[in-house]
Parts: C-alpha cells; sequence; structure tokens
C-alpha cells in the first residue's frame, strides 16, 4: 500500500507540477464537474470532487496568498483547462489539489527569493519566446492566441507568461537545491523493498527497446535549384518592384506559423529557439533589407527585417520545400525494401544497417536506438507510448523487423521507416535483483517526499499565508490552514 502511496503521489506531483505555472488570464465557463468555465462577475458553485460543495464566489476573487504571491480563482480554473487541453483527464483532481500545489510552488519561489536564488531573464524570455512560438503554431496566428487566452494584445500576454515562466523556474531551482543531494544507500532501498507486502508488490508493464532505419527520398541538385531561383525571383520583385514581401508571403510561404500573417515573427532574440542560421541573418541585416536564399533544417528561406528594437528585431520570412519527385520516392522505397531483406536474410544485422543505410542522424550512429524522450533512457512502455508509435511495434517480437513504413517529418517532407524491437521486458512482479535500479528510485523517491514534506512544514510554520474561507474546508497535504 506504501508503494502504491508513493506512485500515486508522484504521478499526481509531476501532473499538477506541469500544469501549475500555466497563469495566463483564460476565464472560462462551469461545466458539469463544477469547474468555473467563464463569467466575471457571474457566481457559481463549484463543487470538489473529494470533500462537500464550497460556498459560491466570485470568479476573480483571491484564492490564497503566499508570501508576495497572489492566487486567484482564475488560476485554479486554468489548472483544469490546461489539464483538458494536453489531455490529462480532470476526474479526481479537486480544487483542493489544485490549490495546494500552486501554494506549494510559490511556496518554493517565495523561499528562493529568500535565499538570494536568481534567474536570468534571458532564460525566461528564451523559454517564453518557444511557448508562445509553439502557441502560434497549433492556433494559426498570433491573433489567435491572444483571443484564446483573452488579452489585448501579443505584448500583455508575453508579459503574463514570462512572470509565470519565472515562478516555475524559480520554484523548480528551490526544490532541486531541497533534494539534488539526496541518496539511498543499498540497504535503505533493500529495506525499503522488504517492507512491501509481497502480495503489495507492484507489476511493472512490459516494456521494450526499439531501434529504427530512417531512409529519406533523395532531392536532386535540380529541384533545389528551383527553389532557390523561386525565392530569388520572389526578392527581386520585392527589391526592384516595391512588391509586398508580407502578400508573398501569405501566398507562397510554407510556414504554418506565419504565413497567414506575412511571414511576420516579432521580437526575435538571439537566444530564441530557432534555427542558427535563421537568427544570423535576422541580426546581420539592417531594416527593409532582403536576404538571398539560406537553408535551415526546416527548408530554404528569404528573410526581410521588418524593424529592429534594440536587443530584438521583427522579421518576415518565406518558407519553401524542394518538391520530390516520384521516381526518387520509389527509389527510397526500393532502398528501404532491399534493406528489409538483407536484415532478414541474416546478410546484414539490422544494427549494421542502421550505421550503413540510415538517414537519420541522432540515432544511427548507435545503430538504430531510440532514446525514450521523457525518461531519457532507451525503455518504453508499451502503454504510455505514443499510439502510431506503438501499432508499428506492438506485436513484433524480439529481433523482429517491421514492414516498410511510410512517415513524415514535421515540413511534411515523406519518408520511409523499419522499426525492430531489440529487447523486450515482458510484465512481472517486482524483483529485487532484475529491478533494482527501478526500486531503487521509488525509494529515493519516498526519501524525497518525506524531506520535502518536512521543509514544507517548517517554512509554512514562518512564511505569511492566507487561504479564503471557502477553502479553508479543505483537507490538504499540508497544514496550509494552520490549523
Amino acid at each position: 500500500m506504501r508503494l502504491k502511496y508513493i506512485l500515486m503521489n508522484k504521478i499526481v506531483w509531476i501532473l499538477l507540477f506541469a500544469i501549475s505555472f500555466a497563469q495566463a488570464q483564460v476565464v472560462l465557463e462551469p461545466d458539469d464537474d463544477g469547474v468555473v468555465q467563464g463569467g466575471h462577475e457571474e457566481q457559481v458553485q463549484v463543487k470538489d470532487t473529494i470533500r462537500k460543495p464550497f460556498k459560491r464566489f466570485r470568479a476573480e476573487g483571491i484564492s490564497a496568498v503566499v508570501g508576495e504571491y497572489v492566487i486567484l480563482d482564475t488560476d485554479i480554473d486554468k489548472g483544469y483547462f490546461e489539464m483538458r487541453s494536453q489531455g490529462i483527464s480532470t476526474e479526481g483532481v479537486s480544487r483542493c489539489q489544485l490549490l495546494g500545489k500552486l501554494m506549494e510552488d510559490k511556496l518554493y519561489a517565495h523561499q528562493a527569493k529568500q535565499d538570494s536564488l536568481t534567474v536570468a531573464d534571458a532564460e525566461i524570455n528564451a523559454m517564453t519566446d518557444q511557448q508562445l512560438q509553439y502557441m502560434i503554431g497549433e492556433l494559426g496566428g498570433e491573433e489567435k492566441v491572444v483571443s484564446f487566452y483573452r488579452k489585448d494584445n501579443m505584448r500583455e500576454l508575453r508579459k503574463e507568461l514570462f512572470e509565470a515562466n519565472k515562478v516555475h523556474k524559480l520554484a523548480n531551482m528551490m526544490q532541486h537545491k531541497i533534494i539534488d543531494k539526496l541518496e539511498v544507500t543499498p540497504e535503505e532501498v533493500r529495506s525499503f523493498f522488504y517492507s512491501i507486502p509481497e502480495d503489495e508488490r507492484p507489476v511493472f508493464p512490459t516494456e521494450v527497446e526499439i531501434a529504427q532505419i530512417v531512409i529519406e527520398p533523395e532531392i536532386s541538385k535540380e529541384a533545389v535549384q528551383d527553389v532557390i531561383n523561386r525565392l530569388r525571383a520572389i526578392r527581386a520583385d520585392v527589391l526592384d518592384n516595391d512588391a509586398s514581401f508580407a502578400t508573398r508571403a501569405v501566398l507562397y510561404s510554407k510556414d504554418p506559423g506565419s504565413a497567414r500573417k506575412g511571414g511576420l515573427y516579432t521580437g526575435v532574440k538571439r537566444d530564441s529557439p530557432m534555427a542558427k542560421e535563421f537568427k544570423d541573418h535576422a541580426f546581420s541585416m539592417l531594416e527593409g533589407e532582403v536576404s538571398e536564399p539560406f537553408e535551415t533544417e526546416f527548408g530554404w528561406h528569404i528573410l526581410m527585417v521588418e524593424r529592429i528594437r534594440g536587443q530584438e528585431v521583427d522579421v518576415r520570412h518565406i518558407l519553401m520545400f524542394p518538391e520530390v519527385s516520384q521516381e526518387a520516392i520509389d527509389k527510397a522505397k526500393q532502398k528501404a525494401d532491399r534493406i528489409r531483406q538483407e536484415i532478414t536474410a541474416g546478410e546484414i544485422t539490422f544494427a549494421d544497417a542502421a550505421k550503413k543505410y540510415s538517414d537519420d542522424k541522432e540515432t544511427k550512429t548507435n545503430g538504430g536506438q531510440i532514446v525514450n524522450p521523457m525518461s531519457f533512457d532507451t525503455r518504453f512502455d508499451l502503454t504510455k507510448m505514443d499510439p502510431t508509435f506503438s501499432a508499428h511495434v506492438y506485436n513484433l517480437n524480439e529481433g523482429e523487423v517491421s514492414p516498410v513504413i511510410t512517415d513524415r517529418d514535421r515540413t511534411g517532407k515523406g519518408m520511409f521507416k523499419l522499426f525492430t524491437v531489440t529487447k523486450k521486458y515482458p510484465e512481472h512482479e517486482a524483483d529485487y535483483v532484475k529491478d533494482y535500479e527501478r526500486i531503487k528510485q521509488l525509494a529515493l523517491t519516498e526519501k524525497r517526499i518525506k524531506v520535502i514534506t518536512k521543509w514544507q512544514d517548517e517554512k509554512i510554520e514562518t512564511a505569511y499565508i492566507h487561504v479564503n474561507e471557502d477553502y479553508q474546508s479543505c483537507d490538504f497535504e499540508a497544514n496550509w490552514t494552520k490549523k
């Protein structure tokens, strides 16, 4: 039971931490779960999924104050909104839990300031830019993002995201300061494991290690030159005939994040999460200049500097991709088929074939082995993989090679892939020897939770904390109400 509690705590801790910094002012309307979903002045009956219904309160009211930080009722509502927008179920997650997590983060940030921990504005700006660029790409333009978050303009939204990211970063730094140096000894791991009754030890799900070979259709020199010529023609039209760069971007650019707004990217900084070649051109040109065509990992561009504002520039760009001929696609498919035949016939190992043939730079040098981006190791839990990805490997036996699969990269360019399961770990009950590293991590998690709980209890006693009467009846894990 203790292990189950730790695992559940860890899951909730990660999920809530992921959404707790999403502080953009979204006004939401109440739904069937009692979550507030809209209306500044409307009074609603909000239900806690764990405890009794709350009293009525205004959507813009203050839920709690921790040090200098104020938590609004709408911040809790936005927590639900962010979870749902990421496809995370809110069932069983109460307003009390969300408020408790928000207060926890604010306590970390408050103490970080007390301990003189600092974070560079440049780092927060980079995080904010990355968020905004992602949202712009997903929603299809700055105007839609601003409207979605109910802001008057992008500058207002950027400022609010900046402050939220800064609190999140400070909270992270403070939390790491508390637990980073914690370790568990082999004896502590042993005691932890054998304190769990045998019939309550966890069952670890089936996991696999996966390798891939990627074959991309070859782009001809003629196709590349055609794109360069088209971009040069647009450049000449803008410079010689005073044609509108923005209009040309709307008509011809293949960048979904900027094409609809005339290729515009505002507030580009040197540390913005953009391709190096893109930033090199943006910061080496004068206002009104239009670059020659240049290549990045995303395709071919021309770029115009719209405005220089100190250390930031506003730019417009047009992105194009070389056309891939059907002949090149057919040759790539034939190559992938031939490689598969060589592997299945035992003429070459999958790892050697990946090193020899694969076009994926990240995996070819290690025999095509894919690293799990969530855990940074090579194991994938089949129950938690992306459904599209897992469908290709779910029924593969260890050492078996998949059929040739057609896929597309983020630019829409087609490619062909082969997968193999290099190692399969069947579902099994936790074993002290075989699963030592996992058990060690669980033991360390328990130790961290104990240390963090002790730290919180001590800081709550000394920090200024006020919890609105609507939340006084919450059964918080920490003593936020100081009863």
